[in-house]
Order: C-alpha cells, then sequence, then structure tokens
C-alpha cells in the first residue's frame, strides 16, 4: 500500500516539479524586458518580492497556526533567508540578466552547489568525495567554455560578478536551508523571508542605497509589447509565488534529492524564455560548456552522501 502511495507521489510530483523549475526559469526572460524598458534591476526584485510576498502572506499564516513564537524564535534566520539566501540572490541575478543573456548568467548561479561543497571542506573540514571533487572539475571547465575565455572572447565582467554573487546567494540558501531544527514550515520561511526582503528593499530604496526607478510605459519583447503589469505579475504570482508553492509541493513528493536534481531544468527554462521572449540563443562553443557546468553539478550532487536525502525540504531562491 505504501509502495503504491509512493508511486503515486512521484507521478504527480515528477510534472509539479517540472512545472516550478520553468516558473522559476521564467523571471529573468521577464525582468531584462522591464530593465531594457527603464527599471532598475533593484525596483524590478523589488516588485516581485512585494507581490510574491503578497500572495503568500495569507497561506503563511494558515501554515503557522498561531505559533507566532516560532517567528520570534527564528527571527534572525528569517532575516537572513529572506536578505541573502532569495532577496540578494535575485538582486545579484537581476543584475546580471541586465548585461548579459538570461541562460549563461542562470548557468553561473547553479554552480552554487559546488560552492557549498568548497565551504563545507574548508569551514568544517567535511571532505568532499572523488565524485564531489571530479563534478567540480567539469563544472569548472564548463564555465570556462561558456564565459568564452579560451577563444579570447570579450566577456562582461561585471555581468559575470553578478552572477557569481548570486551564486554566493544560491549557496547561502543551501547552508541555511540545512538548519532543520528550526521548525519552521517550509511556506513560512518562503513567505516570511520574502516579506522580510520586501522591507528590506523597501528600506533600501528609501534611504537611497538601491537605485530604484520605473515607468508605465509599455514593455517590449520578442512577440510584442504589453502593458507594463504583465511581466510584473508573471514574475511576482507565477514566477515566485505559484514557483515555490509548486516547488515545496513537489519536494515533499519526490524528497529532497530527486527534487534537487528535477530542478536543474529551471536552465532549459531559463533558455527557452531567454528565446522566447528575449531573442536570446548561446552559440555552440556556450552551449556545450553549459551541458559540461550541468553534467558536473549533477555529479557534484551524486557525490553527495546519502545523508544528503534527509537536508530539507528544498524551497528554490530565484
Amino acid at each position: 500500500m505504501s509502495r503504491m502511495a509512493n508511486d503515486a507521489g512521484v507521478r504527480l510530483g515528477l510534472p509539479l516539479a517540472i512545472a516550478a523549475a520553468f516558473a522559476f526559469g521564467m523571471s529573468g526572460a521577464w525582468a531584462r524586458g522591464l530593465i531594457d524598458a527603464g527599471w532598475t534591476p533593484g525596483a524590478a526584485v523589488t516588485v516581485r518580492v512585494w507581490v510574491a510576498a503578497l500572495v503568500l502572506l495569507a497561506p503563511t499564516i494558515l501554515a503557522l497556526r498561531g505559533r507566532w513564537g516560532m517567528l520570534r524564535r527564528n527571527l534572525g534566520m528569517i532575516a537572513a533567508y529572506g536578505l541573502l539566501a532569495v532577496t540578494a540572490t535575485q538582486l545579484c541575478y537581476f543584475q546580471a540578466v541586465a548585461v548579459m543573456d538570461v541562460g549563461i548568467a542562470l548557468l553561473i548561479e547553479y554552480t552554487a552547489p559546488v560552492a557549498v561543497i568548497l565551504w563545507l571542506w574548508l569551514r568544517r573540514g567535511e571532505r568532499p568525495s572523488g565524485r564531489s571533487i571530479l563534478g567540480a572539475i567539469v563544472a569548472f571547465i564548463g564555465l570556462v567554455l561558456m564565459l568564452d575565455v579560451v577563444t579570447g572572447a570579450s566577456m562582461n565582467v561585471p555581468g559575470v560578478l553578478w552572477a557569481l554573487g548570486a551564486m554566493v546567494g544560491a549557496a547561502t540558501y543551501f547552508v541555511l536551508s540545512a538548519k532543520a531544527d528550526t521548525g519552521l514550515p517550509p511556506i513560512v520561511l518562503a513567505g516570511a523571508g520574502l516579506l522580510m526582503g520586501a522591507l528590506g528593499l523597501t528600506i533600501a530604496g528609501a534611504v537611497g542605497v538601491l537605485p530604484l526607478a520605473w515607468t508605465t510605459a509599455d514593455i517590449s519583447y520578442r512577440f510584442g509589447t504589453v502593458p507594463w503589469f504583465v511581466p510584473v505579475l508573471a514574475m511576482g504570482v507565477i514566477a515566485t509565488a505559484v514557483a515555490y508553492l509548486l516547488g515545496i509541493a513537489s519536494t515533499r513528493m519526490l524528497g529532497s534529492r530527486v527534487a534537487s536534481f528535477v530542478a536543474l531544468a529551471e536552465v532549459v527554462a531559463a533558455l527557452l524564455f531567454g528565446w522566447l521572449l528575449l531573442g536570446q540563443l548561446p552559440g555552440l562553443l556556450q552551449a556545450f560548456g553549459g551541458a559540461l557546468v550541468l553534467a558536473g553539478v549533477v555529479i557534484v550532487k551524486l557525490g553527495e552522501p546519502a545523508a544528503a536525502e534527509e537536508f530539507v525540504e528544498p524551497v528554490p531562491e530565484r
């Protein structure tokens, strides 16, 4: 009976996980349209996080069930998650896609598992397995090819640095998510973290630390123009709120290890939406490098100890 229930969970969880990956993957392409029209990356991230936080507010309150003390006890964790693991990651990613292809920026960010392996090795002395080391080498070679370093082509250094910042933020997310003793339901961590991030971005914008500029003019994409609120709602509702809910539901059905592999479909989605909305396509060498990056990340994940399955119910950060 339990095996039948598990099979049913996999059959339902797999399409939900793929849907979550594709929902997350569209954010960069929608954001690039706003940025090209005159929005600053900070404004695009702020409105995205606010929309998602408001959509998830009711589910977050329902999941808390009146246990407000849980929020007080984990305020530091929520603040770090919301401001660093979610908001800083999204801001760096949007800064990167403002000056480079969406798919390339996301592939750089997706080297985060390699950074986590290195962090655990240097900080805690947890030596990675041979398979993880091999995966890190493969991913590094893929990154070099993807950035056209070998051919001597000029690369956008600020864009690469912003993408690496997003990678550090994503790695921070994985490290923070490993703290499974908080008692916070995943939806509460996501909802409260997004609300904290939205408040932080608004304050940063109000005091002039974060440039905020936007326009209500129509936004141009490859297929035509749309009102400004279309990409805003697509980013906030579909690419964030709905994506988080689908990601959480699918992870509970598949387990964190399987779900983390399926989440790699987000890169394919980013490339697809980059082409559909912006007409962006990587060159042949970049595509090969991107394939190596994905292969390296898969090898790294396969090299993780079996205990990693109990890591946490991951909530994607973009």
